[in-house]
């Protein structure tokens, strides 16, 4: 369920594909720049009910790397 809410937010916020959404990673998308950072932690903190830490929003860099900080706040994949 969560691996799914998790996709969704990829692929809403930067409107790209199932495929890739899962190899995404920071700046490697023209539309994952800074202002996309953003809009995608806000996204994450409102569907996973959480607060990122700001060193976990610097570290999000990857589809990958997200799930790998989420965990740290209780969302289970």
């Amino acid at each position: 369920m969560n691996e799914k809410k998790y996709l969704n937010v990829f692929m809403d916020i930067f409107k790209i594909s199932k495929e890739d959404a899962k190899t995404a990673h920071y700046k490697e998308l023209q539309q994952w720049d800074s202002v996309g950072h953003m809009s995608f932690i806000m996204e994450l903190e409102n569907t996973f009910q959480i607060s990122l830490e700001f060193e976990d929003i610097l570290h999000l860099n990857s589809y990958e790397n997200g799930k790998e900080i989420l965990k740290k706040y209780g969302v289970e994949f």
